[in-house]
């Protein structure tokens, strides 16, 4: 049987190559991944969560992004697109296109069947090499459940699992305060 060599692909080709497609990949060590469209239920919890976070974060210097921001993790050389990602003070961005920006602050992820694995795993463990990063969050589309990891002073993260609808994310690195009813708001389980 014979097998295909993938192609190594710099990350300035991946750079031309993303710019001009209509679809977005991200891309480590050489490698590029296309990604898969999102459910009803996904693209709702992020548009909540990208509302509440937009309006607590309004005359702050934070910002949230969807998304279509791409994220440089210099430390290892991934590109990802979070689902959403919170920036604070002066964005930082890889160069003058202005469409890749650098140390988030906070990364939110809503889960699906296909990437949970990669996003609690593989994904996590290359977010935790920013250092501006302090809180990483995994949001289920299936039942209310909210994967809360901060990073605390002496470098470990924390897991903290919300479940109770009544419950709030305490993202301290923002201060702010989102409700997981708000999370949830017109989800149907």
């Amino acid at each position: 049987m014979i097998t295909k060599e993938k192609k190594y692909i710099s990350p300035e080709e991946y750079l031309k190559i993303e710019r001009a497609s209509e679809i977005k990949h991200e891309y480590f060590n050489g490698e590029m991944f296309a990604m898969s469209g999102a459910s009803l239920k996904h693209n709702i919890i992020t548009a909540n969560l990208l509302i509440d976070l937009g309006n607590k974060l309004k005359n702050s210097e934070c910002i949230p992004f969807g998304s279509d921001m791409r994220v440089y993790v210099s430390e290892n050389g991934l590109y990802t697109y979070p689902d959403l990602s919170v920036f604070c003070g002066e964005i930082k961005l890889q160069d003058d296109e202005q469409d890749t920006a650098l140390y988030p602050k906070v990364i939110i992820e809503v889960l699906s069947k296909a990437t949970q694995d990669y996003d609690r795993g593989g994904k996590f463990k290359l977010c935790r090499e920013i250092a501006t990063l302090e809180d990483y969050v995994l949001v289920s589309q299936d039942t209310v459940s909210v994967e809360h990891y901060h990073k605390q002073s002496d470098g470990r993260w924390i897991l903290e699992e919300i479940n109770d609808v009544v419950s709030k994310l305490k993202l301290n690195s923002i201060k702010v305060e989102i409700e997981l009813k708000e999370i949830y708001s017109n989800i149907k389980f």
